[in-house]
């Protein structure tokens, strides 16, 4: 596995394993590693003749009071379990290499921004599609794969694709979880012994919703008050949003007839955790 830190040797590297009519899956993320980042990993290398994993910690999608500086970095250890799966190529710009001067540009998903995490993180969507548009250009690849943990980032780095042509398939591999059901999350590292027990009520509560629509519950208010009156057993747990809602759209549902999504978050001491589950009506 090579590291590469710099936007021209990525092109340049890239163009070359192109005229091999190879085809390249990108897997971006802020690194701190865990089995969830691994299995998009895999999933690329299954896919694709070469996979680039990106690490890069983006300040543009943290808001003022979050945990841009905190948020743990390990490059070293993630470069070894890159390699262990079998990465190409490292891509690890520093901030600078991304943003060489004040960002003029912009790009903006609107609607399906407005719910969920992007009425709490205003502007964190921007800041999003914005770094991944630019890692699209840098590494033009195939294919490019996402958590479904991060659903509505997954829909809006989709939509975005969609609606400005890149010519690539945007992958979303499902979610991995603890042995317990919590799931895996860098920001996990954040948490104590007894934080981490108490957020374990976030994935029960998805499967007591998930027990209740394959028993006939097609009510998605009976739903919400059930799940909150279990997540509220937990004091250590403070609910920021808990919404049943469609699966393109994010538009609140007022009946489940087919699929929709279950999605939550939740600060849980430092660490703010999402989670979700996609359910579909009998």
């Amino acid at each position: 596995m090579k590291i590469v830190t710099t936007i021209k040797e990525i092109k340049a590297i890239l163009k070359q394993e192109r005229r091999g009519d190879k085809t390249i899956g990108l897997v971006p993320t802020m690194g701190c590693f865990h089995e969830g980042h691994l299995a998009l990993m895999r999933r690329a290398k299954e896919e694709c003749d070469v996979t680039v994993t990106s690490i890069f910690v983006n300040p543009t999608q943290f808001g003022p009071s979050e945990d841009f500086e905190a948020y743990p970095r390990d490059l070293k250890s993630d470069s070894k379990m890159a390699e262990k799966v079998g990465v190409d190529y490292l891509f690890a710009p520093s901030v600078e290499e991304m943003y060489p001067e004040e960002n003029l540009t912009h790009v903006n998903v609107e609607k399906i921004t407005d719910v969920l995490c992007g009425a709490c993180r205003i502007g964190h969507f921007q800041g999003v599609a914005t770094v991944v548009s630019k890692l699209f250009n840098m590494v033009n690849p195939d294919f490019a794969y996402f958590g479904e943990k991060d659903y509505q980032q997954l829909m809006v780095v989709k939509r975005m694709a969609k609606d400005l042509n890149f010519d690539l398939q945007v992958v979303g591999v499902s979610t991995v979880r603890e042995e317990d059901g919590l799931a895996m999350s860098s920001r996990n590292r954040y948490l104590s012994s007894e934080e981490r027990k108490a957020a374990l009520v976030l994935s029960k509560s998805l499967r007591l919703a998930s027990e209740m629509v394959e028993n006939g519950e097609k009510n998605p208010g009976e739903i919400r008050e059930s799940m909150i009156r279990l997540i509220k057993k937990e004091p250590l747990v403070n609910l920021e949003y808990l919404s049943i809602c469609d699966t393109i759209s994010l538009r609140e549902l007022t009946i489940i007839k087919r699929e929709a999504l279950i999605a939550l978050a939740a600060r849980v001491g430092k660490a703010r955790l999402i989670d979700n589950i996609l359910i579909k009506g009998n």
